[in-house]
């Protein structure tokens, strides 16, 4: 159980660093992404950016099971 939870917290900590990076190249504004705007709210849906995401992680994925 302990090992599980350090390894989650490992994924956890390095989903963060990654978004942090992916932020530096615009992968989180892509045209897709869903994004309102008003006066005293902020609603953000990265729509397209979740797409590229699952297809690059699935094919990651797909090759190191192969």
């Amino acid at each position: 159980m302990a090992k599980m939870l350090i390894i989650a917290g490992l994924l956890l900590a390095a989903a963060g660093l990654g978004w942090l990076m992916l932020e530096k190249f615009q992968l989180g504004r892509l045209p897709g992404d869903i994004v309102v705007e008003r006066e005293r709210f902020q609603f953000y849906l990265p729509l397209a950016t979740s797409i590229v995401l699952s297809a690059v992680l699935t094919l990651a994925l797909w090759l190191l099971n192969r």
